[in-house]
């Protein structure tokens, strides 16, 4: 069964989306409360939300858009973008955030990122362009390669590994599964795929994917929902 991760990316209080991480392409598609609760509505359990802006400076920008969406609905949330340090870890979990992501923080202080996955429910944050980790809200690509990242917090106390392929956020390209799967094999943990899922046919087929690798996993899923490409009330009835 893959778990499903309805998105909703934060620029300005809106709910947007960008393609392949740059922030000039970011397209307005409304307020993000009435769709976590439409997401909510058709049988979401989660909700994934990144606050752009944070990602891009550093610290949280997009405070009071999160707050409302956490008042607004009994969703699980599991929130990233410019979480660098315990105490917007332990602000956020205080607002009744459910799981931190940590991306950036996770490659430059990954001791650190393994102590706060003690304390704290933390997921990582792996985003790659040709297997390179990006990081500064993937305005920097390095030489760190993925899958290694991924294999350093193999027995870590860390909850899950979202792992994006860049090239194909937003772009409707469909999941990368090879990449998905190598990320779980590395990390040994609950995965969840980002970037590029484009139709329900793909749900079958990483599920599938999942299961013959004994894989438990999920799927973040964008642009396909806000393009009219998906109907995610077809998904969840898909998956019950």
């Amino acid at each position: 069964m893959v778990e499903i991760f309805p998105a909703i990316d934060l620029k300005d209080g809106k709910a947007v989306r960008l393609l392949k991480g740059e922030m000039q392409s970011a397209k307005i598609y409304g307020d993000c409360v009435e769709f976590a609760q439409y997401f909510e509505s058709i049988g979401a359990k989660w909700i994934h939300i990144v606050d752009l802006d944070g990602a891009f400076k550093g610290s949280a920008q997009n405070l009071e858009s999160i707050k409302k969406i956490r008042q607004a609905t009994n969703l699980k949330i599991q929130l990233g973008g410019g979480i660098r340090n315990e105490d917007t870890i332990k602000m956020y979990l205080h607002l009744g955030i459910n799981r931190i992501i940590l991306g950036s923080m996770a490659l430059e202080n990954p001791e650190f990122a393994k102590q706060m996955a003690e304390k704290y429910p933390i997921a990582i944050g792996i985003d790659a362009k040709d297997g390179k980790v990006a990081t500064q809200g993937w305005i920097e690509v390095g030489q760190t390669d993925a899958f290694a990242l991924a294999k350093d917090f193999r027995d870590s106390g860390i909850q899950a590994i979202i792992c994006t392929d860049i090239v194909r956020d937003g772009a409707l390209s469909g999941i990368n599964v090879d990449f998905t799967l190598k990320m779980a094999e590395a990390s040994q943990c609950f995965v969840i795929a980002s970037g590029g899922f484009a139709s329900i046919d793909e749900i079958k087929n990483l599920s599938k994917a999942f299961t013959q690798k004994g894989i438990q996993g999920g799927l973040i899923i964008g642009k396909a929902f806000y393009e009219g490409k998906i109907k995610l009330e077809e998904v969840f009835e898909i998956l019950k």
